[in-house]
């Protein structure tokens, strides 16, 4: 039996659009994910028609991160890269004991491989040559940011919550764009916190382009795509090109390096482990909301500025 499209892929007047397609799972990113979402970037690419590529996600909110969940029944990104000791959830009580085992210690090395494979996955939206817009509904958290901060422009619902709450523990952004979107100073207020930001606060920090109004979203995003969708493709190309090599300047390279090694190593501290043991004991969701409730924003966006 074939597996339902991660992510769906169409075509018509100059956009290719690209919807994360598991709303049954908030789009949680899995492997499969990934490697959809890098083939749909690659072939509104490949595509001579296509000028402008629009990202979004259907149901309540654009992404909220890793499916743990899934990882948890054996079918995430673990179980293909991981190998078999480490091919169950890292939730699961029997891995997180395991860890602690000198005899089976944690590579750093093979979490590495296989974080930055998911890192190139989202890459692909930076390093397309043709302009990305996202269109974020709802919710973008966790590792859903990287799919929107790869992306070039994006235009966020004012009332939508954006934002890196894995920070708090358990976790560094990989692709490691947060300061380069919106500083220097306004990145460690957000990563030293793992607050979010609303939409219109993602505007007024420069991190998106616009914030309109929920029921205005597809319109404005709508109208973007269609005035960008009348340039020159190779004008586009080019001005892409120049601005990006901005951020390779600055050693973007070198930074997602960084980030990735260092969400390994933040899902193994003392306070990774502790994390890990409460999600196997009272369940991922139950986990998160103790971990984020003394900030006064479990499942919330609160961010105040």
């Amino acid at each position: 039996m074939t597996e339902p499209a991660c992510v769906s892929y169409e075509a018509d007047q100059r956009v290719a659009r690209i919807v994360l397609n598991r709303p049954e799972r908030g789009n949680g990113i899995t492997l499969g994910l990934v490697r959809e979402l890098a083939a749909c970037v690659e072939r509104a690419d490949l595509d001579p028609d296509v000028r402008v590529l629009l990202l979004s996600g259907n149901g309540r909110g654009f992404c909220g991160g890793y499916d743990l969940v899934e990882s948890a029944q054996g079918m995430g990104a673990g179980a293909d890269t991981r190998g078999a000791e480490l091919a169950r959830s890292p939730l699961d009580p029997a891995v997180v004991a395991a860890n602690h085992d000198p005899a089976h210690p944690w590579d750093a090395m093979v979490d590495y491989a296989m974080m930055s494979r998911n890192v190139n996955g989202f890459m692909s939206l930076f390093r397309c040559g043709k302009p990305v817009v996202c269109k974020v509904h709802g919710f973008c958290v966790a590792g859903g940011t990287d799919m929107a901060l790869c992306s070039d422009l994006l235009v966020i619902a004012g009332d939508a919550k954006i934002g890196y709450p894995p920070a708090r523990v358990w976790g560094s952004p990989t692709t490691a764009l947060w300061a380069h979107r919106v500083g220097v100073q306004r990145a460690k207020r957000l990563l030293f916190t793992g607050d979010s930001l609303s939409g219109r606060e993602a505007v007024e920090w420069g991190l998106a382009i616009e914030a309109p109004p929920a029921d205005r979203l597809d319109e404005r995003t709508e109208s973007l795509v269609a005035r960008i969708a009348q340039m020159p493709l190779n004008q586009l190309m080019m001005m892409k090109l120049l601005v990006n090599q901005t951020l390779y300047a600055q050693g973007l390279h070198s930074t997602q390096m960084l980030g990735t090694v260092f969400d390994g190593i933040a899902r193994h501290t003392a306070e990774g482990y502790a994390f890990q043991r409460r999600a196997a004991e009272a369940g991922f969701r139950e986990a998160v909301h103790e971990r984020d409730d003394p900030f006064g924003d479990a499942g919330r966006s609160t961010f105040k500025g």
